[in-house]
């Protein structure tokens, strides 16, 4: 039979465990990097900018172009990187909580 008072204690205890695990992915950090490295983006799991670093080597007027792609590029790296650890954060806390319904998937929800 089902149990309403019980489904809501449910929904109650995942509000909690997902304000919880959004309050970790600040402190979740990815790095992604271009050129072999020449440029490096650090970004949270709230998909924020922490970092970006540029080889002295590519600053040149002459690579300013060059530069600007590499640094989009590594910070698109970061953040895929870092999507991919909020998402199991986001599951890890909430494991066990709400049964397993297909297509339902909470790692989607930021």
């Amino acid at each position: 039979m089902f149990d309403m008072m019980k489904m809501m204690g449910k929904v109650k205890e995942m509000q909690s465990k997902m304000q919880e695990a959004q309050e970790k992915l600040a402190f979740i950090k990815e790095t992604g990097e271009s050129g072999a490295g020449m440029v490096k983006a650090t970004v949270n799991g709230k998909k924020e900018v922490i970092s970006v670093e540029i080889d002295p080597s590519l600053l040149t007027k002459e690579d300013k172009e060059m530069v600007q792609d590499l640094t989009v590029a590594a910070i698109n790296n970061a953040l895929i990187k870092a999507d991919a650890s909020a998402k199991e954060e986001i599951k890890k806390s909430t494991e066990g909580i709400m049964p397993n319904i297909p297509g339902m998937d909470l790692g989607n929800m930021f």
